[in-house]
């Protein structure tokens, strides 16, 4: 179990150093998670983008980008094709999103021809650390996937369990979130919930799946003391698992803008991780980013 964004980066400065390969790298805040990960030995970085650019912000930075590998790329077309590129011949273990809009991005990933797919569907975790929620919250999948169906829920729901599991998780709980906890038939949310969480298939992760259940019920152990509701691992997620993009979206929003949530953002289910996050997020999350896609590269 994960408690903190600062044992993410605990845990990747303990391993080898890694390699991301960063598409669309003239962006400041992104050259700064960078360096701070050069700095203390997470990982290199190859930055793909307008080169003048890029060297004029490193110096800037006060950085020599003469020590850095730079690969000139103008359009967002050609910055997300080059570092995928980086990561299919085996030049980088991941790849992270820079000042670059995330339809770009994942058209090069999911190119038949040259991208990085590997099965049907790829999905978007956001790990948040919430002051006063006592471990790490994910939320999924508010970046990618707008309105999944109950098929694809599910392997939204497998990615996140697979990719925790690889983080060493020995127990993992999880919520379908919705309005409420009583099953209305004519809200697919809801019956898509109470089928997700019958399958027998989770198991296999030693997951606990709720569902339907409110955000209150599933994250808050005195609102199920208050409301009477058990459910297995109802009050303590590890995993939020939402209905559709915007739901997930304007949550994790919500947390960082609202709450002061520190967070980082991955997409799973490529053959290597996707860091994710929005391009207004802080140096600090594209850095907590990249430590995460380490772990899980």
């Amino acid at each position: 179990m994960l408690h903190s964004m600062q044992e993410i980066l605990d845990r990747a400065k303990a391993m080898p150093e890694r390699s991301v390969a960063v598409a669309a790298a003239h962006d400041r805040e992104v050259l700064e998670a960078v360096m701070m990960a050069k700095e203390m030995g997470v990982a290199e970085a190859t930055l793909v983008g307008r080169q003048a650019q890029i060297e004029a912000m490193l110096a800037d930075l006060g950085a020599d980008p003469e020590a850095f590998a730079i690969i000139d790329a103008e359009t967002d077309a050609d910055c997300a094709a080059k570092a995928v590129a980086c990561v299919r011949e085996g030049g980088a273990n991941c790849i992270l999103k820079g000042l670059i809009g995330t339809g770009d991005l994942m058209r090069a990933v999911l190119n038949r021809e040259t991208g990085i797919r590997k099965g049907a569907l790829l999905s978007h975790m956001m790990f948040y650390e919430v002051p006063g929620y006592p471990k790490l919250l994910v939320n999924t999948d508010g970046g990618l996937n707008t309105a999944p169906t109950l098929e694809q829920k599910e392997v939204i729901l497998e990615n996140a369990a697979q990719a925790l599991q690889k983080l060493g998780y020995e127990k993992i709980c999880a919520s379908c979130i919705c309005g409420a906890e009583v099953v209305n038939p004519k809200i697919v949310a809801m019956t898509d919930a109470q089928a997700l969480a019958a399958m027998d298939k989770w198991a296999q992760y030693n997951m606990e799946v709720a569902g339907p259940i409110s955000l209150d019920l599933a994250v808050s152990p005195a609102a199920c003391a208050h409301k009477h509701f058990t459910a297995p691992g109802a009050g303590e997620a590890d995993i939020l698992l939402v209905p559709t993009y915007e739901v997930g979206n304007a949550m994790g929003k919500a947390l960082t803008l609202f709450a002061g949530a520190k967070n980082a953002g991955i997409v799973v289910g490529a053959k290597a991780p996707i860091l994710l996050v929005s391009r207004a997020d802080t140096a600090e999350a594209k850095l907590a980013s990249i430590a995460l896609g380490c772990l899980l590269g």
